[in-house]
């Protein structure tokens, strides 16, 4: 590719709204460009970026016996609704009509999809197991896209699917997937975690994402240094510090004006925090039995020193969606905001009590009336719920397995991967026959990866003050080809040499300065830059540089005859494989 032909153009200045450095240099640099909220378009540079992550994926997936297939991005809306995620799932899934009035969906994922196919073909225990893989455009709604590539709207991902006959041949499955993400991440240069996770609307029994630890992450992972358990805060677990049991005392409302929080309240009353208990008011919404969604509000209880995790309470709750409760719907359900407890509550609330609250003896909660509170509350006696571990961990908590303390990071997930079990072959009638003959649901595994947010995560990883850094594994070109002289056929002999021999260039042809070469070569990445320079020539050799060194020092350079040139780049190209 010559730079004079090039679609897309480098820009000096960060554009408005680059929330991060990844992001600003894959616009300044050309990689991409946004059309609208979390819909960017990949131009050639970053484009070819994308084909070399997927190409990695391929070889992977095909190492593991996956086949390549393709579903449909528009699916017909019968298949969601028949596993209930057409009701379940918010306004996340974009619904239409086509022409002739029938429901219709854009797949943000393709379990329902690819489960139609597989009861269409897997009818007997000989067609087991199987692995499918597609690399598709996805549609996600998502009310708060950020960061460019890490939170959008469509986007690029690997998912895969596997059939068995039963548990043990999915965790075979499940355990190759989880060995071949690590092999896929490391070949693209990317460092992450792997951490158990939320299944969330996907549903199953087992799950764990892969992280990539930035403080520009939206997902907050556990981790105890002692034993090496790590979680996403959503699922993780840890010892709560219990306290002895003491005799019921008789329930007595007080007054504590002003006390409309934990902190004041514990405050005003003189005691420590855990003596408390914290009421927190959402509304969650369900399907009803006709496929209606429907909303009903969900008081959970926790002790005062703690803190609720959402994605706990969501699925204590077995709700689809939560969002914050407004006055007026705790009110009409017979509690108070700032003074709210579930004593008293309407009937049809939903209770949700976490274990801590539960086990504890004569708190101090809400009395559901301004200004006033119920000394000595204890559950099942003053109210009831369901017991669960709705807590949200933190830094310095106990370790759930050693005791030892936690500690917390940011990080981006870049991939996933589920155990489904027989969550979509049961509902949507994937069965197969069995040695004995009887019919048996599929047991499925779901595994996915975000190639656009794996693109981001390695901008965000490898970049300098200049600009990117990008491994070789993964940049758009190996080499940058920079041309400093006039009047000369040797820059485009050499380029076709290079080429010739296989390897991958970017031939900046421009009639540009050298400066601004040199910027745009620092901005773009590419590993590897050749000089073509009048200082050189008269050695009758060019200048070769990596990308990834210092590149203000004279030492950075390396003289290399012109008719040694192939077989140099080609020899550095191998070692960076090597290393890589």
């Amino acid at each position: 590719m010559k730079m004079s032909k090039l679609f897309s153009r480098t820009l000096r200045e960060a554009p408005a709204g680059a929330e991060s450095k990844g992001y600003e240099y894959l616009l300044r640099a050309g990689f991409i460009t946004q059309l609208g909220a979390g819909i960017f378009t990949a131009l050639p540079l970053g484009y070819r970026s994308i084909k070399k992550i997927e190409q990695i994926i391929r070889e992977e997936m095909d190492g593991i016996g996956g086949q390549e297939i393709l579903m449909p991005v528009v699916n017909p809306a019968d298949i969601w609704k028949e596993t209930g995620r057409y009701f379940s799932i918010d306004k996340e899934l974009s619904r239409f009509k086509d022409r002739v009035g029938r429901d219709m969906v854009l797949a943000m994922t393709h379990e329902e999809a690819v489960t139609d196919a597989a009861r269409q073909q897997m009818d007997s225990y000989k067609r087991l197991p199987s692995l499918v893989y597609q690399i598709q455009t996805k549609w996600r709604d998502d009310p708060r896209p950020r960061a460019g590539l890490i939170r959008v709207r469509e986007f690029t991902m690997k998912d895969s699917y596997s059939f068995d006959r039963d548990w043990e041949g999915l965790e075979k499955q499940y355990q190759a997937h989880y060995d071949a993400y690590f092999r896929i991440f490391s070949r693209c240069g990317l460092s992450v975690t792997a951490v158990g996770s939320d299944s969330g609307m996907m549903g199953g029994k087992i799950a764990h994402e892969y992280m990539y630890l930035s403080p520009i992450g939206e997902d907050t992972i556990i981790t105890c240094p002692e034993c090496g358990m790590t979680a996403n805060r959503q699922v993780a677990k840890f010892r709560k510090e219990l306290f002895p049991e003491e005799t019921l005392l008789d329930p007595e409302t007080v007054e504590t004006p002003g006390a409309a929080t934990i902190a004041g309240l514990a405050e005003f009353l003189s005691i420590p925090t855990r003596k408390t208990a914290k009421a927190i008011f959402m509304m969650g919404t369900f399907t009803d039995p006709a496929g209606i969604p429907e909303e009903r509000l969900i008081a959970a209880v926790i002790r005062g020193d703690l803190d609720v995790e959402e994605a706990k309470l969501q699925n204590s709750a077995r709700a689809n969606s939560l969002r914050p409760a407004h006055e007026e719907e705790i009110r009409a359900a017979g509690m108070e905001p700032g003074y709210g407890s579930p004593i008293g509550a309407a009937e049809g609330t939903i209770v949700i009590v976490d274990d801590s609250a539960a086990g504890s003896s004569n708190l101090v909660a809400g009395a559901n009336k301004p200004g006033y509170h119920i000394l000595n509350t204890n559950f099942e006696r003053d109210y009831s719920g369901t017991v669960a571990d709705i807590a949200s961990a933190n830094a310095g908590y106990a370790c759930h397995t050693c005791g030892a303390p936690l500690k917390m990071s940011r990080g981006i997930e870049v991939g996933n991967i589920f155990q489904l079990g027989t969550r979509y072959s049961e509902t949507l009638g994937c069965l197969f026959q069995d040695e004995d003959g009887t019919r048996k649901p599929v047991v499925m595994g779901s595994y996915g990866i975000g190639v656009g947010r794996l693109l981001a995560c390695l901008a965000e990883e490898y970049h300098d003050e200049s600009g990117l850094k990008l491994p070789a594994s993964v940049a758009p070109f190996s080499v940058h080809l920079i041309s400093l002289v006039k009047e000369s056929e040797l820059p485009d002999q050499l380029y076709a040499d290079l080429v010739k021999a296989g390897i991958d260039v970017l031939l900046d042809d421009r009639k540009d300065s050298p400066g601004v070469k040199f910027n745009d070569a620092d901005l773009i990445g590419i590993p590897v830059r050749v000089v073509v320079g009048n200082r050189a020539l008269k050695q009758n050799a060019v200048e070769v540089k990596l990308r990834s060194g210092s590149e203000n020092a004279d030492t950075a350079a390396e003289l290399v005859p012109i008719d040694s040139l192939t077989a140099r780049i080609a020899e550095i190209l191998v070692n960076m494989q090597k290393t890589s």
